[in-house]
C-alpha cells in the first residue's frame, strides 16, 4: 500500500485510513529497559534544545523503552485473546486512549484491563487521535483552524493526560499523537498542524508525560521530521511506511542523526489477520524501539 492508504482504526471520519481498521501493529524481541538518567529520559522533546531544556528542570520518572515487535488493532482486545497472543511474537499493543477522532469503541480498555495485560508482561503503547489537519479530505469531528491550533493542541494534551492516568499510566509514560496524511506543502495548513503539534507536546510535558507522534513518512511524519524549527516536537516518531521491512534503521527515511537512541518505531505492515490460541485478530506490525506506557 501507498503511504496514502492508511490502515488505521482510529477515526470515525475519511481522512485517508480505514476507519474501522487498525494501523499499528509491530516486532518482536523484547528488551525492555528501564533508563535511569533522568534528563536523557526526557528524550521526549526532539530537538536537542527541547532535549536539554526538559533535563534542566525538575527530574523526570525514568522512561521504559521497549524493542521488539509490537501490535495494534481498533479496539482493545479482550484479556483472554491477550493472554492467548501471548506467544513471545509480539510483546507490546497500542492502545486507542481517547480522542474525538478515536473511531472505536473500547469496551475492554479499562484500568482493570491495562493492570491485568501488563501483569501478563505486555508493555503498552498508547495512542490519541486528536484534531487533524485542516486541509485534510474527507470529515473528522475534531479539525485544527489556524486560529485556535495552540488551544486546541493544549487542550487535547492535557485530555491525553487525563485518560491514560485514568487507565494507570504513571508520569514518565509515552503517548502517541496520531495525525493522518495530509497535503504538507500547503503551508498554511502544515504550519497549523505544527502549533497543534507543539501546543500538545508541552501539555504532555507539563505533567512529565513524554510526547511521541505517529504519521506517515511522506506527509505528517515527514513534516514533523523535517520541520526546521525542531524545538517542541515529539521526541519519538512512530512513522508509518508499509515496505513490510521489520526495521526502524534500514529504511529510516529521515535525517539518520535524528531520533536516535530508542525513540523509532516503524509501521511496517497492516491489515494483517493472524490467530494465535483460537483468537483471530486483524491487526498492524511494528518494530518498536522507543519507550512505551509505564504502568504498576
Amino acid at each position: 500500500m501507498s503511504d496514502n492508504q492508511s490502515s488505521h482504526r482510529r477515526s470515525g471520519g475519511s481522512s485517508g485510513r480505514h476507519p474501522g481498521r487498525s494501523g499499528h501493529r509491530q516486532s518482536r524481541k523484547r528488551r525492555y529497559i528501564a533508563w535511569t538518567a533522568a534528563g536523557a529520559a526526557v528524550l521526549a522533546g526532539a530537538g536537542l534544545a527541547a532535549q536539554n531544556s526538559l533535563a534542566t528542570t525538575t527530574a523526570w520518572p525514568a522512561a521504559k523503552v521497549y524493542t521488539g515487535r509490537a501490535f495494534d488493532t481498533c479496539t482493545a482486545p479482550s484479556l483472554s485473546a491477550m493472554k492467548a497472543w501471548k506467544t513471545g511474537f509480539y510483546g507490546a499493543a497500542a492502545v486507542y486512549v481517547g480522542g474525538r477522532n478515536r473511531g472505536c469503541s473500547q469496551p475492554n480498555l479499562t484500568a482493570s484491563w491495562v493492570k491485568s495485560v501488563n501483569t501478563l508482561g505486555w508493555k503498552l503503547v498508547p495512542l490519541y487521535v486528536g484534531a487533524q489537519p485542516p486541509c485534510q479530505t474527507g470529515s473528522s469531528p475534531e479539525k485544527i483552524t489556524a486560529s485556535t491550533a495552540a488551544s486546541q493542541g493544549a487542550a487535547d494534551g492535557a485530555d491525553a493526560v487525563a485518560r491514560a492516568a485514568a487507565l494507570g499510566m504513571k508520569p514518565g509514560s509515552a503517548l502517541y499523537l496520531d495525525m493522518e496524511a495530509y497535503d504538507t506543502t500547503n503551508t498554511a495548513c502544515d504550519n497549523a498542524v505544527l502549533t497543534y503539534i507543539r501546543a500538545w507536546h508541552e501539555a504532555l510535558g507539563a505533567k512529565k508525560y513524554r510526547s511521541g507522534f505517529y504519521g506517515f513518512s511522506s506527509s505528517s511524519a515527514k513534516s514533523v521530521a523535517t520541520a526546521t524549527d525542531r524545538t517542541n516536537l515529539p521526541g519519538n516518531l512512530w512513522y508509518a511506511k508499509w515496505d513490510k521491512v521489520n526495521t526502524t534503521t534500514t529504511d529510516w527515511p529521515f535525517d539518520p542523526k535524528l531520533y536516535t537512541g530508542h525513540h523509532r518505531a516503524h509501521q511496517y505492515m497492516v491489515n494483517s489477520k493472524e490467530t494465535r490460541g483460537g483468537h483471530t485478530i486483524t491487526v498492524d506490525r511494528d518494530a518498536w524501539d522507543a519507550p512505551v506506557a509505564i504502568v504498576g
